[in-house]
């Protein structure tokens, strides 16, 4: 799809040009953009021609990219002189090449909140399979065993237990609002505070988690990973949680003490814990989260949806129309800090 037209250049993959290429050329011919829509080509290589490098002014960078053609679509990105924009599938900027980018003067929207519905739907499965005891009952039908739950061992009611949700951005606040549905009493943690529409029945801020951990009897961690959020719940605040309680992680491993973690569980004070993000990624086989009956581990594939590639798309459109009006800053856009 390559040309020798001297217009400035819109680069997507070949699979968003098949899907969206009616979509996106009437979104520009409606802008009064000047861009053309140009796929990378689909061959194994899939490798732009310098003149069409040259043309490129915004990229879109989707996830259905190989790794060869993110390779070369990283390359197109890094050579072209006159790339100003560049929109990314995911929430995560903290690879190099971004910065890079950045220093370049280059503009970076990510597609933050595309993803929280089906974060939030897989965190909340995993807190409904342990809250109902799905991972003995999963056990004994791997092994053929029928054996019924004694009263005496019957797990709690769900609705009235206690959730610090901490992180109320788009993937939070979802899990908040499935929480509440479900007769929970939700605590959100945040810096800015409660507005009349946040599905929380408290808001604080997390200069208060300490105070906050012995009323969880389920805590959820959707936040981003800084300087304050590294190793955030560690083995003195995991002792802060009441004996049996839950613990779901769908931001960054490195939010947990892992080795600390592990040890509550075996210890029986943390009664389970739904994990989708790690320390160190693929998780190693010899870890021990691996073994563990009151552990669900998924592969940090909680956002896996096929809606995620329409999603992602109506956000780049939107931001699209926000880059040919001039807005600054755009939304979910990547601002340069130091």
């Amino acid at each position: 799809m390559s040309t020798t037209s001297a217009r400035p250049a819109l680069i997507v993959s070949h699979r968003c040009h098949a899907v969206f290429a009616a979509e996106l050329t009437a979104l520009v011919a409606r802008l009064n953009l000047p861009h053309e829509v140009l796929a990378l080509p689909e061959d194994k290589d899939g490798r732009l021609p310098e003149a069409d490098v040259a043309r490129g002014e915004i990229a879109f960078y989707s996830q259905d990219l190989n790794p060869s053609h993110a390779r070369q679509f990283f390359s197109a990105v890094r050579k072209g002189p006159n790339i100003k924009w560049i929109h990314v599938f995911n929430i995560g900027v903290d690879h190099p090449i971004y910065t890079e980018m950045l220093e370049r003067g280059v503009r970076v929207t990510t597609s933050a909140g595309t993803t929280a519905l089906p974060i939030s739907q897989t965190a909340i499965t995993g807190m409904l399979m342990l809250s109902r005891g799905f991972p003995l009952w999963l056990r004994q039908q791997a092994e053929r065993r029928w054996q019924q739950v004694r009263l005496q061992d019957s797990p709690p009611d769900l609705p009235g237990q206690t959730v610090v949700v901490y992180g109320m951005g788009a993937i939070g606040t979802e899990f908040a609002r499935l929480a509440k549905a479900l007769g929970m009493h939700v605590i959100g943690v945040r810096r800015s505070p409660k507005k009349p529409d946040d599905p929380v029945d408290e808001m604080h801020t997390p200069d208060q988690i300490d105070k906050l951990l012995p009323r969880a009897q389920w805590l959820m961690l959707c936040s981003p990973l800084t300087a304050e959020t590294r190793k955030l719940l560690n083995a003195q605040r995991l002792a802060l949680l009441p004996k049996g309680a839950h613990v779901m992680n769908v931001s960054r491993g490195e939010v947990i003490d892992e080795a600390a973690m592990i040890e509550s569980l075996k210890s029986g004070h943390l009664a389970g814990a739904y994990l989708d993000v790690f320390e160190q990624e693929p998780l190693p086989a010899e870890s021990p989260l691996w073994g563990l009956p009151n552990v669900i581990v998924t592969p940090h594939n909680s956002t896996s949806s096929r809606g995620n590639e329409r999603r992602v798309f109506d956000c780049f459109a939107r931001i699209l129309e926000q880059y040919a009006n001039g807005q600054k800053p755009m939304t979910n856009e990547v601002l340069r800090t130091g």
